[in-house]
């Protein structure tokens, strides 16, 4: 009943999700040029021949998954690919990374908004051949339509917390309908895969955390000579894609450490960069010297805080700075990917609320390889310490990529279960 309501509903929606898309590119959130793409309106042709299809949500799902897409595209050179988000951020960061995987042979689009009539003209008019989902961004109307046209779906590095996972219960013909529709369910934790079957997967297996297999952060290098340049021998910490609130807890960190740290540089990466200029505000209104990034300001002597609200430079600040802390962990939930700084030898600290990285963060702590810290205090002791203890640090960053190495072998174990779907969807 649950999954006939939703459908009813969505269908009679079409003037209220134009309206609301509307809204959202006047505030940013949807690039005007390509809103035609969120109902479905295809931007590019289609390829010839066979082509895989992946959906992720954002960001992270979409960079974790990469590695994967490289992989199929180099193990089935007759294959394109289509990759959709749904955010104006991941549409930026994409294109570059794409290209590097195979021009012309990988291409991004924004995924369609779950009306009938949208995910029908999308399919229609990519007519994939396998489709993959990466972690938990399940549309029930869109995996009916793969249903109904019998495009074989792939759950890859699924993921259901606790939370999700109590919530789930209370539709479970909801969860279940869609679950059902996936071919194979691959896991990214034993704990994921338990819970996803106990909803109505199928063939649950659990190959592990496609997040293993990520390769290092891209890096230009002439910039990260001339940010080394301009730091020269000041100690300097990193407080990465952070979320409202922590900026301003990163500067009252950065306030307590100067005493036993004279001269510190405190690196803020937000999570979201258009919220550069009022972090800035809110620093400066404090009494906080900011350089931003996005203005092409670099941070002299007197600076507090080198703001760098550009996008895709991640990869420079995790190696610039010894130390990182992983935003959205202590005043958010859910946290950021530990594993980033972690592989370019940036000691990792987080907050307890790491949900969407729980096995990660667990097994790393188990390991050794990243400092957990329940408040703000204990961050400014943790952050101080491994600054002034290089050989604290050196042992927690050589943990971290030992740990890191150990797991990479995930990916052989997925595209094991893969490659045979390709071929048996290509045929």
């Amino acid at each position: 009943m649950i999954p006939f309501l939703y459908h009813s509903v969505v269908s009679t929606s079409a003037p209220a999700l134009r309206l609301w898309l509307q809204y959202r590119a006047r505030q940013g959130k949807e690039d005007p040029e390509r809103l035609p793409e969120r109902r479905g309106i295809a931007s590019r042709p289609r390829p010839a021949g066979p082509v895989l299809w992946i959906h992720a949500a954002s960001v992270g799902e979409s960079l974790s998954v990469l590695p994967l897409l490289q992989s199929v595209m180099t193990a089935r050179p007759s294959w394109s690919a289509v990759l959709t988000t749904g955010t104006r951020t991941s549409a930026r960061l994409l294109p570059s990374r794409l290209h590097d995987i195979g021009a012309g042979r990988v291409i991004h689009q924004f995924v369609p908004l779950d009306h009938p009539r949208w995910v029908g003209r999308f399919l229609d008019h990519w007519q994939p051949n396998l489709a993959l989902w990466v972690e938990s961004e399940l549309w029930p109307n869109l995996l009916k339509a793969c249903r109904e046209r019998s495009i074989p779906s792939v759950l890859v590095n699924g993921r259901m917390s606790e939370h999700s996972f109590q919530r789930w219960r209370l539709a479970p013909a909801l969860i279940r309908d869609m679950l059902s529709s996936f071919s194979l369910c691959m896991g990214q934790s034993p704990e994921d895969t338990q819970r996803l079957q106990e909803l109505g997967a199928r063939n649950p297996v659990c190959p592990g955390n496609l997040k293993y297999a990520s390769p290092p952060l891209p890096v230009d290098l002439d910039k990260l000579e001339a940010a080394r340049n301009v730091i020269k021998n000041r100690p300097v910490w990193l407080a990465s894609s952070t979320h409202p609130g922590e900026e301003l807890m990163a500067g009252q960190v950065h306030r307590a450490m100067t005493a036993q740290l004279p001269g510190l540089l405190t690196i803020i990466v937000p999570r979201h960069p258009e919220r550069g200029e009022d972090i800035a505000r809110e620093l400066t209104d404090r009494g906080m010297k900011v350089a931003l990034r996005s203005h092409g300001s670099a941070p002299d002597q007197a600076c507090d805080v080198w703001l760098a609200d550009t996008l895709g430079e991640l990869g420079l600040f995790y190696r610039l700075c010894p130390v990182s802390f992983i935003g959205k962990s202590l005043l958010g939930t859910g946290g950021q990917n530990p594993l980033e700084p972690a592989r370019l030898g940036s000691a990792v600290v987080f907050g307890p609320n790491m949900e969407n990285f729980a096995e990660i963060s667990i097994r790393m702590l188990q390991n050794r390889a990243a400092i957990e810290v329940p408040d703000a205090e204990e961050l400014t002791r943790t952050v101080q310490q491994l600054l002034l203890q290089p050989g604290m640090r050196e042992t927690l960053t050589q943990s971290a990529q030992s740990f890191c190495h150990q797991e990479a072998a995930v990916l052989e174990r997925i595209m094991a279960h893969l490659l045979p779907l390709c071929d048996s969807g290509a045929s």
